[in-house]
């Protein structure tokens, strides 16, 4: 194994899943593209090189990394669920012109408290959305 293969490996073993080649693969694409990828992006660009793999084993898969904390799954947009291979506190903008869904650092973002519990609700998840125009698309309009 190299580079971001060996990582994506430990990735899984770190969030207590079994690291089948499928699963490497398919962490190995999150990590090497900050693109938010789609199922459909991510089983296209794979099924080039691996021509056996089933677009459902790419949604398993993905649900799965999501459930376990090995990925993000972010649902910005009613219209498509992406995956994120970054699952550290950030936040993410949903540019309005091109589509385009790019991780934002705030150095201040929203936390689980300790308890994890707010108002008597226990919370497991934060994710912060943005939504408005990315700095490329604000620069081609000038």
């Amino acid at each position: 194994m190299i580079g971001k293969e060996k990582e994506a490996y430990k990735r899984l073993e770190n969030c207590g899943l079994k690291p089948s080649v499928q699963r490497i693969m398919i962490m190995d694409y999150l990590l090497s593209h900050h693109t938010h990828p789609t199922v459909d992006e991510i089983y296209k660009d794979l099924s080039k090189k691996y021509p056996t793999l089933s677009k459902t084993t790419v949604y398993n898969t993905l649900r799965l990394f999501s459930v376990y904390n090995a990925a993000q799954m972010i649902t910005i947009d009613e219209h498509r669920v992406c995956y994120d291979g970054i699952t550290s506190p950030h936040a993410h903008l949903l540019c309005r012109k091109c589509g385009r869904i790019i991780d934002i650092s705030l150095t201040q973002l929203p936390v689980i408290p300790e308890s994890k519990i707010i108002e008597d609700n226990i919370i497991d998840e934060v994710q912060l959305y943005y939504k408005g125009i990315c700095a490329q698309c604000a620069r081609r309009k000038e």
